[in-house]
C-alpha cells in the first residue's frame, strides 16, 4: 500500500518535524527514541506506516536501522541512553519492528523469546517502576505494555499457538471486569479509556478490541464481546469517529478529533474480518 494523495499533506507535516530534537529521524543526538511524542522517532514511524508508507521507503528503513542500533543481544531495546530498560520500551519497539516487516529477523525472534521468558506472575508484562506509589493494584501487570506485546506477537508464529500468550490475554480480559486502575502505571478503564483514540497507540477501547480480535481465546470470551459491542455502539454511519487525540496532531487529517476517519474505519473492518474467521 502506498500513501494516498489525500494524505500526502499529513506525511509532509510529520516529516517537517524530523529534525526538531537535534538529530535526524525525530530523535536526539544521543538516541532518545521516545522523546518528543507524538513526533518521536517511533511514533512518527508508526504514523507514516499507518498512512501507507511502504516498509522499504528510505525513511522507514533509516528508522529501523536506528532501532537495531539500540537492540541488545538479550533481546531488549535501549530506547534512551540513561536509565533502566523497561518492558514497555522493548514492547513498544518490537511492536513497531514487527509492523515494519521484521518479525522473521533473528534479532526480533530473540526479542519475542525474551518477552516470553520475562512475564510477570499474572502472565502479562510489568515495569518495576512505581511513579504513583505502591499498593495492591500495582501487583498486576501493566495493561498497555501487555497489549503492545500482544500486538507484536500477532505477527508471529506464536499467535494462537503459545499458552503464555493466553495467560497474558487473561490479564487484559480480567481488566474489563476490574475496570479500576491496575499495574504500577495505574492503567484504568474509565471515561477516557472509553473514548476512541486513533492512531492506535494508547490504552483505549479501540486499541484494546483491535489487538484482542486477533486472538482466538479472546474472540470467544464474553468480556471481549462486551467490549466489541461497546465499540460498535460508537459507530456513526458505520464509521469510526475519533473522540480523543493528542492536541499536537490537530493538523493531521487522517486522525482529526471529532471527525470520521477512513483509516481508523479500515482498522474496524479488520476487527470484523478477524471475528468472521
Amino acid at each position: 500500500m502506498a500513501v494516498d494523495s489525500k494524505y500526502q499533506s499529513d506525511v509532509d507535516i510529520i516529516l517537517s518535524h524530523r529534525h526538531d530534537l537535534g538529530a535526524d529521524y525525530w530523535t536526539t543526538p544521543d538516541k532518545r527514541l521516545g522523546k518528543g511524542s507524538p513526533f518521536s522517532c517511533m511514533d512518527s514511524a508508526f504514523m507514516l506506516s499507518e498512512l501507507g508508507m511502504e516498509d522499504s521507503d528510505p525513511i522507514l528503513k533509516a528508522v529501523t536501522d536506528i532501532l537495531f542500533s539500540v537492540w541488545r543481544p538479550d533481546g531488549r531495546f535501549k530506547t534512551a541512553p540513561n536509565g533502566g530498560i523497561l518492558p514497555c520500551h522493548t514492547a513498544h519497539a518490537v511492536n513497531l519492528m514487527c509492523r515494519l516487516g521484521y518479525v522473521d529477523d533473528e534479532r526480533i525472534q530473540t526479542t519475542l523469546r525474551y518477552l516470553l521468558g520475562t512475564t510477570w506472575d499474572d502472565g502479562g508484562w510489568r515495569c518495576n517502576k512505581f511513579s504513583y506509589g505502591r499498593g495492591p493494584e500495582t501487583e498486576h501487570s501493566n495493561p498497555l505494555p501487555t497489549l503492545n506485546a500482544l500486538d507484536a506477537f500477532r505477527y508471529s508464529a506464536y499467535l494462537n499457538n503459545e499458552p503464555k500468550l493466553d495467560k497474558a490475554l487473561e490479564v487484559l480480559l480480567a481488566h474489563w471486569t476490574i475496570k479500576k486502575p491496575i499495574g504500577p502505571c495505574q492503567y484504568g478503564m474509565g471515561s477516557l479509556f472509553m473514548q476512541l483514540e486513533y492512531p492506535l497507540w494508547h490504552y483505549n477501547l479501540f486499541q484494546y478490541v483491535y489487538v484482542l480480535s486477533f486472538y482466538d481465546k479472546a474472540k470467544k470470551d464474553e468480556r471481549f464481546l462486551e467490549a466489541f459491542c461497546a465499540l460498535q455502539s460508537k459507530l456513526v454511519d458505520g464509521m469510526i469517529v475519533v473522540e480523543r487525540n493528542v492536541p499536537k496532531l490537530a493538523r493531521l487529517a487522517f486522525c482529526k478529533k471529532g471527525f470520521p476517519s477512513e483509516l481508523a474505519t479500515k482498522r474496524y473492518h479488520e476487527i470484523l474480518g478477524n471475528l468472521s474467521v
